[in-house]
């Protein structure tokens, strides 16, 4: 059921791989909730996933994109513009990967050739979406900016590897950016650090399924799943939260503010 929430509003969203993902969870909601938009992934995340299932069903265009890429980026944001006719109000960067993690680097042992990629991909590439956009001054006043992170940039998860920094780099970019962006633009910079959940992308780390259990466990509302999180996202991109900017949102169901549950202490109670 939609609200018009994000009636004649227009964006791009990243990321959208698979059913699974936020990225795609978001997507329909926009649409449910009247917004359009362009989808984008780089050419080879598309050739793995089903974007085009989800752009026939949103009516959406595609446009291939390589996040690391200030060309395809620029390239981007202009045929944006031209397909949505004019300046746009969201953008959801939802984007993550760890070349280490893939190929089963311990964080003790990275190859740092791997870092770089993993971190330009993760991390800088937020930063990279937001100057070309800044740049061509493509974001409509009281526009949203969201970036997706996790908790393992501020709480040490051993097995979360080199994404953890990759997190934690993302949230400064967000607060970073999101300084200049409000001050000389009126637009909105946030990040959405979530549940963890079980997309393409998470179940690639190393005790994923721990992760989620645990988490589960130490909720007190239970974790958020992916469409929580989009529509999580869609009252980011609406005027309802016009004032909220520069800020790292916990959307994990209360875990981290939670020390200990009672079912982590019956847990481990003899």
């Amino acid at each position: 059921m939609g609200y018009d929430l994000l009636k004649g509003k227009k964006g791009i969203i990243f990321g959208a791989l698979d059913e699974n993902s936020i990225a795609w969870k978001t997507a329909e909601r926009v649409h449910e909730e009247g917004g359009t938009f362009v989808l984008t992934n780089a050419p080879i995340a598309m050739r793995m996933g089903q974007i085009n299932e989800l752009a026939k069903k949103t009516k959406s265009e595609i446009i291939p994109a390589d996040a690391t890429s200030e060309e395809d980026l620029a390239n981007l944001v202009t045929k944006s513009m031209e397909i949505l006719g004019g300046k746009l109000d969201f953008v959801l960067h939802s984007i993550g990967m760890s070349v280490n993690v893939r190929k089963g680097r311990l964080y003790t042992d990275e190859k740092y050739d791997f870092t770089t990629k993993g971190w330009d991909v993760s991390a800088l590439s937020f930063h990279k979406v937001m100057q070309s956009l800044y740049k061509a001054d493509a974001m409509n006043q009281w526009g949203s900016i969201v970036a997706l992170t996790y908790m393992a940039a501020q709480r040490t998860f051993p097995d979360y590897n080199d994404m953890a920094d990759n997190k934690a780099y993302l949230e400064s970019v967000a607060r970073s950016f999101g300084y200049f962006f409000g001050k000389e633009k009126k637009v909105r910079v946030n990040t959405i650090s979530q549940s963890p959940t079980p997309t393409t992308a998470g179940q690639g780390v190393k005790g994923f399924d721990g992760f989620i259990s645990y988490a589960e466990k130490m909720s007190p509302l239970g974790n958020a799943t992916a469409l929580d999180c989009a529509n999580y996202t869609i009252s980011l991109f609406s005027d309802l939260t016009k004032k909220v900017t520069m800020q790292n949102l916990f959307h994990d169901g209360g875990f981290s503010n939670t020390g200990v549950s009672q079912e982590v202490i019956e847990r481990f109670s003899d």
